[in-house]
């Protein structure tokens, strides 16, 4: 009898900040540790980020855009998720229930369904300051997502200043918190 290897399924959730410009790490650093990678990005990160022809030929898969279309494959169940580079509004909207998006919507199910989720904030000092922000991060630790912000995760930079830190963006921390498969760890 023969085994089968099965990869497991990470969806990276791409939002549009400047982290996005360097996806392609990220995805190396996943298929290194075994990860079957599939990329769901929202409509800025499209926009003003991604290379989709790049990315879908460096993933082996489609970048999944909106919502599926009658043909359409389906993505395969995840066994964990990463979101990463999260807005300030992607945390925000995700925190508060808002489903606008094919991201959010997918956030939204996969919270609801228990798979370990860790999100990689990019945001600035500015931005960080906000009571809002510090809510909507406690209510998804509250939901068990891990949230990598401040001491041993993302630290923000001063507003106008992200292009300085993205050779230093903390993408392996992400990968750290979802290894296992196993719950999500409390930041």
């Amino acid at each position: 009898m023969t085994e089968h290897k099965t990869e497991r399924v990470l969806y990276l959730m791409v939002c549009g900040a400047g982290p996005a410009d360097h996806i392609d790490v990220p995805v190396r650093l996943a298929q290194e540790r075994g990860w079957s990678v599939h990329c769901v990005a929202t409509p800025a990160a499209v926009e003003h980020f991604l290379d989709l022809a790049a990315l879908e030929h460096l993933t082996g898969h489609p970048v999944r855009t909106g919502y599926q279309r009658q043909g359409q494959p389906a993505l395969p169940r995840a066994d964990a998720v990463i979101v990463a580079p999260a807005t300030y509004n992607t945390i925000n909207k995700w925190a508060a229930g808002i489903a606008d998006t094919y991201v959010l919507t997918q956030l939204a199910e996969l919270t609801g369904l228990g798979v370990p989720i860790a999100v990689l904030p990019f945001v600035n000092t500015a931005l960080a300051a906000n009571a809002v922000l510090h809510r909507s991060i406690a209510t998804l630790r509250a939901a068990r997502v891990t949230v990598l912000f401040g001491e041993g995760g993302f630290r923000p930079h001063p507003p106008r200043t992200g292009g300085r830190v993205m050779a230093t963006y903390p993408w392996h921390l992400a990968l750290d918190a979802v290894a296992d498969g196993a719950g999500p760890q409390r930041r």
